[in-house]
């Protein structure tokens, strides 16, 4: 029971602190990568790897037909729509601004279970959709970011993004998928990665060789590929089976705030007041969603060691 807490703790902390810093690393890539060669390449490089270690390891990668295809949709919501179109939305907007917005994804689950299980609202998660609500209100509706060309079809993509997470979250919870986490993290980076590629050819992106990009640009992959995808994504499908969605997604509460510092300090980025403020509204309806009793609780007799 204790070692199922510490390893619980350390994987929150990856996708707290790992996640909030791949709106950098991926907003760096994008700058110079076209958006969908560039999360092909991500998460095709994260699936072989992980394929590579697994044999290494002697793990038995066999997978039942129905588990194979749990691993393929939810790598499309995951991976395919909610990283590959985020990352082409990040074409337009700043990465602390597209952080921020991606912080609502406790609303989205909470409506979502509302919606696909019924399940009533407690009087903190209506106070906390009605703050995000107004905290996305405040974010979307400065005049100087939804002024700038492609902004709004940016924020409006990034919001279906978001939709197709907190989906993608809400039915992993209950799939049926391989039990060790580290091949199911392999399985849909893989096919994520062949679908990928096949938008980036169907939209006719230019491919460049790894050899001609720039010291930034290959650290930020490699940063992208080992940490974001391998070890965070992994981490985050082994909540997904031990904690319900909505707790999964406190990521929210930290990942804009280390994607803002560090849009900040190394790309520039402006923080505006008035971003400041809904960040702080935001964040709060946040608090208010994912502090409520928990949705669904595993008992620590349950616990699938990855």
């Amino acid at each position: 029971m204790k070692k199922s807490k510490i390893l619980i703790v350390l994987a929150f902390f990856t996708i707290y602190i790992v996640w909030g810093s791949t709106y950098l690393f991926n907003k760096i890539a994008v700058t110079a990568l076209p958006p969908f060669f560039m999360a092909s390449l991500r998460f095709s490089g994260a699936g072989i790897l992980i394929m590579i270690i697994s044999k290494i390891l002697k793990l038995d990668l066999r997978i039942t037909r129905k588990q194979l295809i749990n691993c393929c949709i939810s790598g499309f919501f995951f991976l395919v729509y909610g990283n590959g179109v985020f990352v082409w939305a990040l074409v337009y907007l700043d990465s602390g601004f597209a952080a921020l917005l991606a912080s609502t994804q406790p609303l989205f689950v909470l409506i979502l279970l509302r919606l696909i299980d019924r399940k009533p609202m407690q009087k903190q998660s209506i106070i906390g959709v009605s703050l995000g609500i107004l905290g996305m209100y405040l974010l979307v509706s400065q005049q100087s970011i939804t002024a700038s060309e492609g902004s709004l079809l940016g924020i409006f993509m990034i919001l279906t993004c978001v939709l197709s997470w907190s989906y993608g979250g809400v039915f992993v919870s209950k799939a049926d998928l391989p039990k060790n986490f580290f091949i199911t993290t392999g399985y849909q980076t893989l096919f994520a990665g062949l679908f990928l590629i096949i938008m980036s050819f169907s939209f006719g992106e230019t491919m460049t060789s790894p050899l001609d990009w720039s010291q930034e640009v290959k650290y930020s992959m490699g940063m992208l590929v080992v940490f974001g995808s391998i070890i965070a994504f992994t981490a985050f499908n082994y909540l997904l089976k031990l904690v319900s969605p909505d707790k999964v997604a406190t990521s929210a509460y930290v990942n804009p705030i280390i994607a803002m510092l560090l849009g900040w300090y190394f790309l520039d980025e402006v923080l505006t007041s008035q971003s400041i403020l809904a960040s702080m509204v935001l964040l709060t309806g946040v608090y208010f969603i994912t502090s409520r009793k928990r949705i669904a609780k595993v008992d620590a007799e349950e616990v699938i060691k990855p």
